[in-house]
């Protein structure tokens, strides 16, 4: 399934660069999605820390899963759902590892996210990191 996800997350992603190319903005424009993989996005942003990853935490993800409808919703019915969201767990975890290596790797910023800290706390790390980025 992780895999699968990756090879999806290349081939969408020249769909996601049509939509910003229509995008004219005097200001950066900020792009959210988890398929934005950071080898991806490294290939048309012109400064690596002008990109912070976000990764949630195993136990975070569990969290919502567990607590969120759509975090826990599936398109169809299924035999086995305990075992489909157990995949889909693991198939999440190894994608957010996976992004978190890469992006490492790359020099790009990783905050982890455990639900331990409020949204806005979150956002006020991310433009800190851009602010010192975009001035540098």
């Amino acid at each position: 399934m992780a895999d699968q996800a990756l090879d999806s997350f290349a081939e969408r992603f020249s769909w996601v660069l049509d939509d910003l190319r229509a995008l004219v903005s005097p200001r950066p424009v900020l792009v959210d999605g988890w398929n934005l993989r950071p080898d991806l996005v490294a290939t048309v942003i012109d400064d690596r820390r002008r990109m912070v990853v976000l990764v949630p935490t195993d136990e975070w993800r569990r969290h919502q899963a567990a607590t969120l409808p759509r975090a826990a919703a599936f398109g169809a019915d299924l035999p086995d759902p305990a075992q489909a969201r157990r995949n889909r767990l693991e198939r999440d975890r190894l994608l957010a590892a996976d992004a978190a290596e890469r992006a490492e790797a790359l020099g790009m910023r990783v905050i982890e996210v455990d639900g331990t800290r409020h949204v806005e706390a979150i956002a006020d790390e991310v433009a800190v990191h851009f602010d010192a980025a975009m001035h540098d």
